[in-house]
């Protein structure tokens, strides 16, 4: 019986650390996604002069969750409720951001696009997603370098602390 405990605390910390890990790749592959939205909503706003719905829908078709679910909020949001597109995207983003990997550094880039979403000119509006594009480049270059430096140590401090739990009790 005591070795079925042990079994499973090392298999429960060990998929604590698997999960440590697997939430240092995500934020790195999240904030690409968020980029290449943006640079997808670039274009469309650039030369499509397609209309923000219209664009989320086509964002929520391309991406991977949680980032199709925010952009399908955002559309729903926009498509059925009388908000302007600020209220839209700061609602979908607080709806969605406890299912993403990202920190607080996104979401306040996040935030701050928002608040200049579909308020100003082409020229105006692409300068804004620039800026933005170089706040996740960053983010993503600082969670990249983490990710490399804890990764693995996550995995094996995960695996190691069951080790130790299991000789404590015994």
């Amino acid at each position: 019986m005591r070795w079925i405990g042990a079994f499973f605390v090392l298999a429960s910390l060990t998929a604590v650390g698997f999960e440590w890990s697997r939430r240092l790749s995500g934020r790195s592959r999240q904030i690409r996604q968020f980029t290449t939205a943006l640079q997808m909503l670039e274009a469309e706003v650039m030369y499509g002069h397609t209309p923000l719905p219209v664009i989320s829908r086509k964002l929520e078709k391309t991406l991977e969750p949680p980032l199709s679910r925010f952009f399908a909020t955002f559309a729903h949001f926009l498509e059925t409720e009388s908000t302007d597109v600020k209220e839209a995207w700061d609602r979908s983003l607080e709806w969605h951001w406890p299912s993403t990997a990202l920190r607080h550094k996104e979401k306040e880039a996040l935030l701050q696009f928002g608040q200049t979403l579909g308020r100003h000119g082409r020229e105006e509006q692409r300068k804004y997603i620039q800026l933005t594009l170089a706040h996740l480049r960053a983010e993503e270059f600082e969670a990249i370098e983490e990710q490399r430096k804890y990764e693995k140590m996550a995995k094996s401090l995960g695996f190691l602390g069951g080790l130790l739990a299991i000789i404590v009790m015994i």
